[in-house]
């Protein structure tokens, strides 16, 4: 699923938005991947653009305290993405509600590609698939960041 939300970034991001899901499948089977790849693309985006705050309640999102990880979130999300999703939250592009369903979001992926580019992925296709990504500075946070700033 990971290569396809990039090949989904390196083909549509410029022209602001994706094509419907039957072209989609269409252009994706062509670019050779397999049908449970595209399905599973497909149902992780249609939830994104769908989903709700699930368990979670409303006022989280205006909540000020600092989150401490599970044992199993660690397991997941390795120190340099839980530094990454601190630095989110402390520059303003995300609020305690959004880092707890982009949690939710990076626990169900299945890749083996590090922690943080499943959450840079994640945080771009969320604003992209809900048309926010119209501050070049937010993008700039997302696609480039300081190394330094993950050192304790």
């Amino acid at each position: 699923m990971f290569d396809i939300l990039v090949y989904l970034f390196e083909n549509y991001f410029d022209s602001g938005n994706y094509p419907d899901s039957v072209t989609l499948t269409r252009k994706l089977t062509l670019a050779g991947f397999t049908n449970d790849e595209i399905s599973q693309a497909l149902d992780w985006l249609s939830e994104l653009e769908q989903r709700d705050i699930g368990d979670y309640p409303a006022t989280l999102a205006d909540n000020k305290s600092h989150r401490c990880y599970a044992a199993y979130e660690m397991e997941k999300i390795d120190a340099e993405g839980r530094g990454f999703i601190m630095l989110l939250e402390q520059t303003g592009v995300l609020n305690p509600l959004q880092r707890e369903l982009l949690i939710d979001r990076v626990l169900t992926m299945e890749e083996n590609t590090s922690s943080l580019e499943k959450i840079k992925l994640i945080v771009l296709t969320e604003l992209w698939v809900k048309n926010q990504l119209t501050d070049h500075a937010v993008l700039e946070k997302l696609l480039i960041t300081s190394e330094s700033y993950y050192r304790h």
